[in-house]
């Protein structure tokens, strides 16, 4: 097997020296554009974790690299004149010269050929081979010409984020990972240090844009760089030098790409990924690519098949972690947003703001921290709802009270709306009486009704439930002094319009699809079918027909009133009736209803205004909104927190932020926990109460999002109807006692012979 490497880094060096253990008779070549000695940057990190991935792949290399290690478990953090610890994170640090060094020594005495100072001249043919080679291997980093080469068919994405960073060193040891922030008349400037070697560490110094630009720093004088930084920090150096290394002003590529293979050629490290490094070393990602590529070499039949299965198995967990660094960079990005918070709840929200490391990881790690970080979040409770809150021991942050306005809702886990289609006439019955009574029963604080429409036309199916007609208020009555009487939760009503998605059939008969007979004209801000040629085309509104609805919301209101609900919420999102008029997607509107946000946003605004108007001063009221439409030309998160601030100045208590579900055609980036940093967006740069949604399915989840001041609810939604008492199956595994309603008086005395399992992603 004839092998090329492109690139002489220490994943392609890695790949090298695996294959040729499993293949011995391989002929490898490894080139590298730069000299043996030369590279970039200062020190690399190992977690525990990839470096036992290390140890099973080659044993030998392995503990040539762990002889250069230097290891710590704690991370402290810097901020505010106070310095947070926090222990049992297992890293390992090393130069990167030497783990080079190390790794070309292992490659040469197995025979690998390695030629530095040498350019890669070949260029792929139009299938995308490079000829003479079974299998060319592109290492050649962030700027690959191999990837360029094969751009079309690679399609390789490049987002440049805004912060700017300059990777430094220094002669100062750091025993932990170190973060700092200070800030100066310029702005907030961000260190993440970590020692590498006894008496050098990794010193990078990171800020925004705005900040870069105000201190007048030149790009590309790495004298200018270093003499800004040392005198910032001088307090913080202790006295010793920073030390340069190409260290000019960059701003952080994220790659990624649609495949990584074609042909005969195949990228792994950063060519064909990055990960920010405030989430860990590239270095690590590559080595672990260079390793299940290897795998997949040594079991397939073939190398198109090799390329094949080492993409499919190792595209996962790449796509996971840029999630997951896509959130540790988004956090360091907005890092002026968290400067108010106090020093514990700080340094816990940056430890997990990658959304990786949750509450419960924290308590095996260091439990005395995350105790810390419980007896805060008790205390602010008790203080925000002026109820008693135990603190010692503190009860874990999702049973925590939280207060709006003079309701205070028992706990953090909210049952979130969820249409079940089965009303006649708009009238609730049995089956909701069981699913939000059962749920109740079940421990949650905040059970929402779902969305219930505030006329027959507003309707999505024939099956919703409505609060349109005197015989819905006695019905949905029955269900919230059932949920009032035998339950300490609290019950919502989410009142809503279905607009263009309205006239549609039931969701197990076909999602959004419209009725075969028996439709009711729709109406939307413009004239738009939710799926071109094939729903109904909603008729534009008038301003008599706004008027007209706009009553429509006044007379649910009070009839929700009469019906016992604890908050009230007007549905402003997923493309439904006031939805419409936001989002540019389907407001095409020329008068003043359309156009400009302020326009787009007029006629919500007075529905609320409407409703808020004739809802008690004492109860609280909330908005559903989405806060990304998902596609182009649609609403922005930008937009969203000024739709949030506009609604807290008329008297919205919380936000209720989910995303999309405006047009067909949108495409979310999913993942776990993939909506909370909107919620928490909106939270902190408007001031207002937020709920988080979305693949929220754990309670390990909650107490992170909770504690970390993400959001103040936690809305689940499929976990609830899988498990109407998951939120005592949560306290159960927390060793958390709820209370129970007398007839169930016996189960305080039963102890559960199984365990249950709430997964993340």
């Amino acid at each position: 097997m004839k092998i090329l490497v492109v690139g002489g880094g220490p994943s392609g060096l890695y790949f090298s020296i695996l294959v040729k253990r499993a293949i011995p008779d391989a002929e490898i070549t490894v080139i590298e554009r730069n000299r043996a000695d030369d590279t970039f940057g200062f020190g690399v990190v190992f977690s525990d974790a990839t470096i036992a991935d290390v140890e099973s792949a080659d044993a030998e290399t392995y503990r040539a690299v762990t002889d250069h290690f230097v290891r710590w478990d704690d991370i402290d953090v810097h901020y505010g004149g106070s310095t947070v610890t926090s222990t049992g994170h297992g890293f390992s640090g090393m130069s990167r010269q030497k783990l080079l060094t190390v790794l070309q020594r292992r490659a040469t005495a197995l025979g690998v050929d390695l030629r530095f100072e040498s350019e890669f001249e070949g260029l792929p043919d139009a299938s995308g081979n490079v000829p003479g080679y079974d299998l060319v291997v592109a290492a050649d980093g962030a700027n690959s010409r191999l990837r360029t080469a094969l751009a079309d068919h690679l399609e390789p994405t490049i987002d440049w984020r805004p912060n700017r960073f300059v990777w430094l060193g220094t002669t100062k040891s750091f025993p932990a990972f170190t973060f700092h922030f200070r800030a100066n008349e310029h702005g907030l400037w961000r260190v993440h240090a970590y020692q590498y070697e006894p008496g050098r560490s990794t010193f990078i110094v990171e800020c925004t844009e705005e900040t870069f630009r105000s201190a007048g720093l030149p790009e590309d004088d790495e004298g200018a760089a270093a003499a800004y930084c040392a005198e910032l920090f001088r307090e913080e150096l202790d006295g010793h030098e920073l030390v340069v290394n190409r260290s000019v002003w960059r701003q952080f590529p994220t790659i990624r790409c649609k495949r990584w293979a074609v042909g005969n050629v195949v990228l792994i490290g950063d060519a064909a990924h990055t990960a920010h490094f405030s989430v860990g070393s590239g270095t690590r990602l590559g080595m672990l690519d260079a390793i299940a590529l290897r795998d997949a070499i040594v079991e397939a039949d073939s190398v198109s098949d090799a390329l094949a299965s080492y993409e499919a198995e190792r595209r996962p967990a790449v796509e996971s972690l840029q999630r997951a660094a896509q959130a540790s960079l988004e956090w360091f990005e907005a890092t002026e947003r968290y400067t108010d918070l106090d020093p514990v709840q700080f340094a816990f929200t940056l430890l997990t703001r990658s959304l990786r490391i949750t509450h419960e990881d924290l308590r095996v790690r260091d439990p005395d921290f995350l105790a810390r970080v419980d007896r805060w979040v008790a205390a602010e409770a008790e203080v925000q709802t002026g109820r008693t809150v135990p603190n010692s021991p503190p009860p874990p942050p999702m049973f925590t009270p939280f207060r709006l306005r003079e309701l205070v809702i028992p706990n953090r886990v909210v049952v979130s709306p969820m249409c079940q289609y089965m009303a006649v006439d708009g009238v609730v019955g049995d089956w909701h009486m069981q699913h939000l009574g059962s749920r109740a029963i079940g421990g949650a604080g905040l059970v929402y009704a779902e969305m219930t429409d505030v006329s027959a036309a507003a309707r999505i199916s024939p099956g919703c439930a409505g609060l349109y007609a005197p015989e819905h208020v006695g019905a949905w009555k029955r269900i919230t002094d059932f949920v009032h009487r035998h339950s300490e939760a609290k019950i919502a009503v989410q009142l809503g319009h279905a607009g263009r998605k309205g006239s549609t059939k039931q969701l197990w008969e076909g999602d959004s699809e419209p009725l075969d007979d028996g439709n009711w004209e729709i109406v939307s801000a413009s004239p738009i079918p939710y799926y071109p040629g094939r729903s109904q085309t909603p008729r534009e509104m008038t301003r008599f027909e706004m008027d007209e609805v706009r009553s429509e919301y006044v007379r649910a209101t009070e009839y929700a009133i009469e019906a016992g609900f604890d908050l009230l919420e007007v549905h402003m999102a997923h493309g439904y009736l006031l939805a419409s008029f936001i989002s540019p997607l389907t407001n095409e509107r020329s008068d003043e209803y359309g156009g400009s946000l302020e326009n787009r946003l007029r006629y919500p605004l007075e529905v609320f205004d409407a409703c808020r108007a004739v809802w008690p001063d004492e109860r609280p009221m909330s908005v559903r909104l989405s806060a990304v439409d998902w596609a182009p030309g649609g609403v922005t998160p930008d937009e969203t927190v000024r739709i949030s601030q506009l609604l807290r100045e008329r008297g919205c208590d919380v936000i209720d932020v989910s995303s999309g579900q405006t047009v067909p055609h949108q495409k979310p980036v999913y993942g776990r926990l993939w909506q909370t940093p909107f919620a928490d967006r909106i939270r902190h740069e408007v001031g207002i109460s937020t709920m988080a949604v979305g693949n929220i399915s754990s309670w390990m989840d909650v107490n992170t999002i909770v504690a970390a001041g993400r959001a103040d609810l936690c809305l689940i939604a499929r976990a609830h109807l899988f498990d109407p008492y998951w939120t005592r199956h949560a306290a159960h595994m927390l060793g958390y006692t709820l209370p129970w309603p007398d007839p169930y008086r016996s189960v305080e005395r039963y102890t559960p012979r199984f365990e249950f399992h709430f997964g993340g992603e």
